[in-house]
């Protein structure tokens, strides 16, 4: 019986070539010279730390680190800018973390969305990653179409189809 998964992954390479290039153009900018700026990129926790002096340097570094991504193939919507929060002194923390995989709530909003298709095919929720078996490979190219209109908040990716 024909079948594929939906999971949402980031290409963590990518990612860090991106973050890479991202500390190299802000080394080299002039307006953030002297700024004590620092970027990095935590692999275990998937989050880009971001350290500056004000408001105006982080709007700038957001734009580089959407910018480079998006020149690496990386699709932004991956990307949680949350809070800034304020260190010592005057300076500015922001962590970005970046989503991997589908969680449970978004897992049900997507087999939710197959269902509303009326279709003959199931979807079943495992770990990370969303199955769909159906009979007719003219069925799970729909619901395809149909989960990738669906705006989700997320990039998706389709694997493993049969």
């Amino acid at each position: 019986m024909p079948s594929f998964d939906i999971v949402s992954r980031t290409d963590l390479q990518k990612l860090d070539n991106a973050i890479n290039v991202a500390k190299k153009e802000i080394s080299t900018r002039y307006d953030f010279y002297n700024s004590g700026t620092e970027l990095e990129l935590d692999k275990k926790e998937l989050c880009i730390r971001v350290n500056t002096d004000n408001d105006m340097r982080m709007k700038a570094i957001q734009d580089i680190i959407i910018g480079r991504s998006v020149k690496q193939g990386i699709d932004t919507s991956c990307f949680d800018f949350g809070k800034e929060h304020y260190a010592a002194g005057d300076r500015i923390r922001k962590d970005v973390k970046v989503r991997q995989g589908i969680d449970r709530e978004l897992g049900k909003k997507i087999v939710k969305v197959i269902k509303e298709t009326g279709m003959k095919v199931q979807a079943s929720i495992m770990d990370e990653q969303v199955r769909v078996t159906g009979k007719k490979i003219d069925d799970l190219q729909r619901v395809m179409d149909n989960v990738k209109q669906a705006g989700l908040g997320i990039p998706l990716q389709f694997e493993n189809y049969r």
